[in-house]
């Protein structure tokens, strides 16, 4: 058994092995659009209905398009390591699964812990952005409808909790239904956003665009020092708000866009020709979510001048159909808001998707309790988490508010991307004899290249975020020490090989 203690590993072939346990095996029954569609739903939904125009307003200026391509570059090299493990290790967990087969049991725990924050407050916070698109969207049609109650010092959101319960029901039943559901709801979203670039060009005005990269504010102008970009806070410049630190700390937020392709690696346990299908899934998914996203992030700061996006002194943020009402086109502005109401549903469906396969890797391996990994022998699908993880997000989208979201997710995912982009490198060394489907090209150089980009978005996070994550990673490493080290399967079977005859 390689390794021991917290540093032991599980060797590819045993996690691939593990696979086809009678109760806990996955179906396998998605191709390579399904991956695709996975992929380009969940990240085409909050970053660019919300976070294009908000950030533009607040931190980038018109930059907010040269932000997205800055973000879209780490995101390629990180997505080229992913998909050479996706093809190489096609087991559910993702980062998680290929840390346990490079760096050990400890860190693998670690980056399953950090998905965990990923992927569930991503979801909880879309589900409360999806209510708010529903009052909003009905208000448009002359229906009065409040989707957040108050109830005592809390507010209880009945929208968010109904979209939660539903898209637990689905995923339930299957993913290919799943993925059904995506696709028809991915046309449409994709659709309206081609509306947004083809209608929008009219509305165009040459000189929104300057400048460019407005002047960076001074710290006193630009906020509380922790909530500037921990690169600037270090280097004592001006804040991070416009200029040179507020382009980077803008595609470090923007990043938060392009979350999905990592959701596609946590499915491959499930795709009929993983090696194939897999890396497609990935690639692909990032290339036409890069593609729509400048083309939107160009357009809507052309309609008006990146000062009208600014966040309002009552909290209020702008969003995409902000730009046509300034043009005085409400009408689009309405099918916008219909169009982000559809979309976000796919998003928090394959978030909460990519959080039950996480979930399921760990307990299939003792991290956590191992009865939560049993599958429906029916659906194929691990109804006790699915039902977990739905019961968590349900209550945290119907009772929580949630602010500086999109950082804590971020911070999570570039965490989890550098592992993986290390653990390619890695691999390679210890075990060059694997097949591998898909091989990312220059290595070591891309992986290297990937995690400087991934460290270099952290770093462009704000102190304050960097404080709740390892707020967070510590609470991780307790339990860990209290219950995952002790109930590991692997270590079980570690200490059982040691046993005298």
């Amino acid at each position: 058994m390689p390794g021991n203690g917290i540093w032991r590993t599980k060797t590819v072939e045993q996690s691939i092995l593990d696979t086809d346990e009678p109760d806990t095996r996955l179906r396998k029954n998605l191709g390579t659009w399904d991956l695709i569609v996975f992929g380009v739903s969940v990240v085409i939904g909050a970053g660019i209905f919300t976070l294009t125009a908000q950030v533009a307003g607040d931190t980038t200026g018109p930059a907010v398009s040269l932000a997205f391509v800055l973000a879209a570059i780490a995101c390629a090299l990180a997505a080229l390591c992913y998909a050479e493990f996706a093809s190489t290790v096609p087991v559910a967990g993702s980062a998680y699964t290929y840390s346990y087969a490079t760096f050990g049991e400890f860190l693998a725990w670690i980056i399953g812990w950090d998905l965990i924050l990923e992927f569930s407050i991503a979801a909880s916070a879309v589900a409360k952005s999806w209510s708010s698109y529903l009052q909003q969207v009905m208000s448009g049609i002359g229906v009065s409808l409040d989707t957040k109650l108050p109830l005592g010092p809390l507010q209880f959101d009945w929208g968010a909790m109904l979209l939660v319960a539903v898209l637990v029901a689905v995923l339930i039943t299957g993913t290919k239904l799943s993925a059904r559901v995506s696709m028809v709801i991915t046309a449409i979203k994709v659709g309206v956003v081609l509306f947004i670039i083809i209608a929008g060009i009219a509305y165009i005005k040459p000189d929104n665009y300057t400048p460019f990269v407005p002047e960076g504010q001074s710290i006193s102008e630009g906020g509380p020092a922790l909530h500037q970009s921990l690169l600037s806070l270090l280097l004592g410049g001006e804040s991070s708000t416009f200029g040179i630190y507020g382009l980077l700390a803008g595609a470090s937020v923007v990043f938060f866009a392009f979350i999905g392709f990592d959701v596609v690696a946590t499915t491959a346990e499930e795709t009929r020709d993983p090696q194939r299908n897999a890396p497609r899934g990935i690639l692909g998914s990032v290339v036409i979510t890069t593609v729509l996203y400048v083309g939107v992030s160009l357009v809507l700061t052309g309609m008006v001048r990146y000062t009208e996006l600014a966040t309002g002194p009552d909290g209020q943020s702008a969003t995409l159909a902000t730009a046509f009402e300034i043009n005085g086109v409400n009408w689009a502005a309405t099918l916008i808001s219909v169009g982000a109401l559809i979309g976000l549903i796919t998003v928090v469906m394959v978030l909460l998707l990519g959080q039950t396969r996480v979930l399921f890797a760990m307990a299939r391996d003792g991290l956590l309790p191992r009865g939560l990994a049993k599958t429906d022998p029916h659906r194929g699908t691990p109804v006790r988490i699915t039902v977990l993880v739905g019961a968590v997000v349900f209550v945290a989208s119907g009772f929580f508010s949630f602010s500086s979201l999109a950082e804590m997710v971020n911070i999570g995912t570039l965490f989890a991307f550098v592992l993986v982009s290390v653990g390619v490198i890695v691999l390679r060394r210890k075990r060059p004899d694997l097949p591998r489907g898909f091989r990312a090209p220059l290595v070591p150089a891309v992986p290297i290249l990937a995690v400087l980009a991934c460290l270099w978005l952290m770093i462009n996070l704000t102190a304050f975020t960097w404080i709740r994550f390892l707020v967070w990673m510590l609470a991780g490493v307790i339990i860990y020490a209290l219950y995952s080290r002790t109930h590991s399967v692997l270590g079980q079977r570690e200490r059982a090989e040691n046993l005298p005859d």
